[in-house]
């Protein structure tokens, strides 16, 4: 038989051992509590590769070549109709000059227009027709003729500008 006080150092040293297996464990755990998310941070995920530089330079040239003709073409549509705009802001400046001139040339009161064709002498039913045609036809080749004499100097500051240009 064995002594019992060796029976009782073999349990104290397995409680002792006991004791710190138990302090590994808490320790163990507190260290994997958090792996998934550090292997997720820790994860090593290739986003670049090195290329020669050889390589690069002839990707880019190539990208160049394929769409250098298409961003010549996109601009240069841009130009045309920036161009396109621009005479057409000139026509409608042109338009509304005239369009102020003719209005400035109205009387500010309806009674004057009136007055003016009761100072001249009366006139029948047919003359009166006739000379109300007339006015008008006088007014719209007065109308066409600022109308020409703007298209004229519109005309002139386009060809300054395209000269300038050259």
């Amino acid at each position: 038989m064995q002594n019992p006080s060796s029976f009782a150092e073999c349990v104290t040293s397995l409680r002792t051992s006991l004791s710190f297996l138990e302090s590994s464990v808490a320790i163990l755990g507190h260290g994997v509590e958090d792996l998934p998310r550090l292997s997720s941070v820790l994860k090593t995920v290739r986003h670049y590769e090195l290329i020669p530089q050889p390589t690069l330079a002839a990707a880019e040239s190539s990208l160049r070549d394929e769409i250098g003709p298409f961003v010549a073409l996109l601009l240069d549509r841009a130009d045309k109709h920036l161009e396109r705009q621009a005479r057409r802001i000139e026509t409608l400046k042109a338009r509304a000059d005239l369009n102020a001139g003719r209005l400035s040339h109205l009387p500010d009161d309806p009674s004057e227009t009136k007055s003016v064709v009761k100072k001249g002498k009366a006139l029948d039913g047919g003359a009166a027709l006739r000379a109300k045609v007339v006015r008008q036809r006088k007014e719209a080749l007065k109308y066409g003729v600022e109308r020409l004499e703007l298209e004229v100097l519109q005309r002139e500051r386009e060809l300054r500008v395209r000269v300038g240009d050259v």
